[in-house]
Parts: C-alpha cells; structure tokens; sequence
C-alpha cells in the first residue's frame, strides 16, 4: 500500500519543485546572493551534483540492459521467426516515430525563441568549437563519430564514456552470449541482469533526489531567461506532444487496418486499462502485467504471442520515448544557437534509435539516454535543464505511447500467425 501511495505522490512533489523554482528563479534573478555567496553559484553546483549522478549508471545500466536484453531474445526457442518479426517491427515503429519528431521540431523549431545566455567562459569555448568544428570540417568530425562505433579497446571507450562503441559491443556481446553453451550463458546471463536490477536501485536512489534536482536546474535557467522561457518550453511541449499524437493516432492505427486488417478503435478500447495505468505511473515496467492481461484478454492474442513480444517490447520498444528523445536534443541545439545539417540530424537519429533499445522502463529513464545523445553529438549536459521544467508530464505521454505500441506488434506479430478472432468484438467491461 505504502508503495502505490509513493507512486502516486511522487509526480507532485516534482510538479511542486517545478513551479517554487520558477517563481524563486524569475523573482530572485542572477545577482541574488546569500551570506555573501551567489545563488546562482550554489544552483548551478547542485545541479552538476545531480547530473553527475545520473551519469554516473550511465555506462553499466546502457550495456547491462541491451546485453541482458538481446541475450534473451537471442536464446527463445522460438525466437528465429517470432523474435525477427517483433524486432523488425520495432526498429520499424521507433524510426517513424524519431522522424515524426524530427519533422515537428524542424517545422516548428521550438528553442530559436530561446537562445540560451552562455554565461562561463567554458560554456562559450565549448559552443565555439562545436560550431567551428561543424561549419569547418563536418565530414571528418562525422566519419570521427562513426570510428567510435568499433573501438579498438573497449575498455578505452568504456572509461572514456565512448556511448556508439559501448552500444555496439553490448550488442555484439548479447547476441554472442546467447550462442554459447547453455552453461556459461546462464552465468553470464545472470551476472548482467545482476548489473541492471544493480544499476536500476541506483537509478531509483537518485531519483529521490529529482525534485531537488530539477529545482537547482530549473531554478538556474530561470534566473538568467526569466519568465519569457515558459513560451519555449510551451512551444518545446507542444512539439512532443504534436509528434507523439501523430504516431499514436495516425501512424499505429494505419499499421493495424493497413497490415493486421483490424479495427484500430476496437484496439484503443481494449487497451484501455494499460494506457491509464501507463499514463500514471510513467512506467511500462509497471504496466506490464496490465498491458499483457489487455492484449491476451482484450484484445484476443494468444498467450504464446503475448509472452514474447510484451516483456521484449518493455525492454527495447520504447517508440515514444526515442521521439522525445531526437526532439530534445534538438531542441537544446537550437537554444544554443547550433544550426544541425541533416548530415549531423542523421547522427541524431542513430542515437535516438540505439539508446531507446537501452532506456529502462521507469520513470523519467530517457534523461539518462538524452544525456548519451548530448555527448555525442557535443552539446553541455546542462541542456538537459532547459526542458526538465516539463519532462514529468510529458514521460506521462510518452510511457503511454511505448505500452501501446507494444501491443500494436503483438496485434501485427500474430495476425502475420494467422491468429483468428483477434479485435473482432469490443471487449467487455
């Protein structure tokens, strides 16, 4: 009971911080001090304090997840033919969500009205050399990019936060570890998923501390943009949301009329449940048990289908969250006044698509994949702060879109079985 009311509790505590940092940021303003130290001094080392701990499980929550994650997959029975459809369809779905939302943010351009004041010496060298290195020599800084992808020392390119090398290796290695004996695959499977459940309590330990985080980072940006950045965070919603209704109501519902020759409104209904306990609890982990019970006994997909497709999709299906996530990184790019050619929105899109394989089915998880993205492409990670204000609400939207395409594969995965009766009655309440 104490842990339903925590859950419940917790998005309002993040909302309160959210509204008290951006009356104290815009009444307090930049010069604001205290026994003589600056407060925006004392903001900005909080919220580094917290953005180092939520990179600090960057590296080994990202590989213990894909490696835990493709050696499963790798090693179903019935994995050959089931596992390439849904890992098709997946890969599939999440690509036409990040360009969706690589055309709304293009479209709308939601962080040109604001431009971030850069206000150490480091942040302004930092920006100058990306845009030198962008406008000078963009090829060579790309092919640089695609090098990291197969690192000579993986253990290099694991200390140095090298994140395309890192993925690459921990998918190699996951799928290699699903072809060995049945020996030592079970020890080194359960070594991994002993690292993940590891990283995911370090996870869940830091972010007890988000409201106090988000507060600093909000707070700081407040305090140098004022007011007059709610309208790009309005503008910044406006396009998540744009792009995540567009691929929830336009491009899910055609698969399932187009190619599972099913009702799409039927569908909705039956997946009723799932999508508000998704919505709630911003976790498609937690609506796992609720999204599986929908689409066995809603929607009419046999239990064979259901018990494959479901808990992969909750590991690497995460189509609204990898949209959120090319979004994002855009939007910061924007607000630092980086103009991306579409050779370097590419990158973008790589990353989207790689790093929502490695997002853990929790809440407010894609800031750690954001974080990867940021690295690679080189923007702060402070621009995580830019967007934080309004990221709770929005992993409400996002989780619900991810739960629900995972059950749109399960619908497709077993009418391509030829499973009959499957959304041919609405479900009864």
């Amino acid at each position: 009971m104490s842990k339903s009311k925590k859950k419940h509790k917790s998005p309002w505590t993040i909302f309160i911080a959210i509204f008290l940092a951006i009356a104290a940021g815009s009444i307090l303003g930049k010069d604001a001090t205290i026994f003589g130290i600056s407060l925006y001094a004392i903001f900005d080392v909080l919220g580094a304090i917290f953005l180092n701990a939520l990179t600090l499980v960057v590296v080994p929550l990202v590989s213990s997840s894909i490696i835990t994650g493709i050696a499963r997959i790798g090693g179903e029975s019935e994995f050959g033919r089931l596992g390439l459809k849904t890992f098709s369809f997946y890969i599939g779905t999440s690509l036409i969500a990040i360009l969706i939302g690589l055309f709304f943010v293009n479209l709308i351009n939601p962080g040109v009205s604001h431009v971030v004041p850069l206000v150490s010496e480091a942040e302004q060298a930092t920006i100058a050399a990306f845009k030198e290195g962008l406008s000078h020599n963009e090829g060579k800084a790309f092919v640089d990019v695609l090098m990291q992808i197969v690192p000579s020392n993986v253990i290099e390119a694991f200390s140095r936060n090298q994140m395309l090398g890192l993925i690459f290796f921990s998918l190699l290695f996951g799928y290699s570890l699903s072809k060995i004996d049945t020996g030592p695959s079970a020890i080194l499977q359960g070594f991994w998923q002993g690292i993940f459940q590891t990283m995911i309590a370090i996870t869940r330990i830091v972010m007890k501390f988000l409201p106090y985080g988000v507060f600093c980072l909000v707070a700081k940006v407040f305090m140098t943009t004022g007011v007059g950045s709610l309208g790009s965070l309005a503008l910044f919603s406006l396009t998540v949301l744009l792009g995540l209704a567009t691929f929830m109501l336009v491009a899910l519902p055609l698969l399932l009329s187009l190619i599972g020759r099913v009702s799409p409104l039927r569908h909705f209904k039956a997946m009723g449940p799932a999508l508000i306990t998704a919505f709630s609890t911003s976790s498609s982990s937690a609506a796992l048990p609720i999204t599986i019970d929908c689409v066995e006994k809603r929607a009419g997909v046999s239990n064979r289908i259901c018990s494959l497709v479901i808990p992969l999709g909750t590991s690497i299906n995460m189509s609204g969250s990898a949209l959120y996530e090319c979004v994002a990184a855009m939007f910061v790019a924007q607000a630092y006044g980086i103009d991306l050619s579409l050779l370097t929105q590419f990158l973008v899109v790589l990353m989207a698509l790689v790093t929502s394989i490695g997002v853990a089915g929790i809440p407010s998880a894609s800031l750690v994949a954001i974080l990867v993205i940021l690295k690679v492409i080189g923007l702060p990670s402070e621009g995580i702060g830019l967007f934080i204000a309004v990221d709770r609400l929005l992993d409400m939207c996002r989780t619900m879109v991810n739960v629900f395409s995972d059950s749109c594969c399960a619908v497709l995965v077993a009418r391509s079985e030829g499973e009959k009766g499957i959304l041919t009655t609405d479900p009864v309440e």
